[in-house]
């Protein structure tokens, strides 16, 4: 039996890349999912390629209003037992480039998104009778990143976050834990130049760029009963670029 059936999964950021690849992997294992995402066009034919098990929501995740919105139609469709924090913004700018503004919006996105998900789906999750959170932090929330003071001070914040709470949830039955993506094939990275893809690309052991599936393995494995002794991980997904 498909490891997720009868189950439904929240996934912020859930239109493209990363949040798409955990999507389609989780609706193959038997899964229902909720996208939220700012992205109305992609997130709708995303919805509608994937059927009757996914529904899109137009989703800011810096508003309390839009997360208690995508939570109700999560469980319209089912007990609410997993959730993904994957929206986030990467704006690359070195300390003196970032300005106060630019600051501040990675905090709001990466930072106080995922933790206003993480408030929104305790009462749903207490009421599937336990559930599964996972934090998209990356690399970069694992040692210093050149050139991305504010995206890199706002992954190291979800690393702390992730293990507090996995602390505070564990007596309700609620594991939290993070993934650290490396440099992943996605439109997020497409502010690169092919000089600092190539020396991206000459930092990873393995020897490749990541893909989106690579991640979304990852995220499945932490959302399933693979993983129920583990809370407050952190999962590095990076092909040793971290090492």
């Amino acid at each position: 039996m498909p490891r997720f059936t009868g189950k439904v999964v929240l996934i912020s950021g859930g239109a493209r890349g990363q949040g798409a690849a955990e999507a389609r992997m989780l609706v193959a294992e038997g899964a229902k999912v909720v996208l939220g995402d700012l992205l109305e066009k992609e997130g709708q034919a995303l919805a509608e390629e994937l059927g009757p098990a996914a529904r899109f929501i137009r989703q800011d995740v810096t508003q309390e209003a839009d997360w208690a919105a995508a939570v109700q139609l999560a469980e319209e469709l089912g007990p609410l037992t997993g959730m993904v924090n994957n929206a986030g913004i990467y704006v690359p700018r070195t300390l003196m480039q970032t300005d106060a503004a630019l600051f501040e919006r990675h905090m709001r996105v990466n930072q106080l998104g995922c933790f206003l998900g993480m408030q929104a789906v305790v009462p749903a999750m207490e009421r599937a009778g336990g559930g599964s959170i996972v934090n998209i932090s990356s690399t970069a929330g694992l040692r210093g990143s050149p050139g991305a003071l504010a995206y890199c001070g706002t992954k190291w914040a979800l690393r702390g976050m992730t293990k507090a709470a996995a602390v505070d949830l564990a007596p309700r039955g609620i594991r939290v834990n993070s993934v650290h993506p490396g440099p992943i094939d996605t439109d997020m990275v497409k502010v690169w130049t092919n000089e600092q893809r190539a020396v991206r690309l000459s930092q990873i052991p393995i020897g490749r760029i990541g893909q989106a599936d690579d991640v979304a393995r990852a995220v499945l494995f932490l959302l399933s009963e693979d993983s129920a002794y583990m809370t407050g991980a952190e999962l590095s997904v990076d092909g040793g670029a971290s090492l």
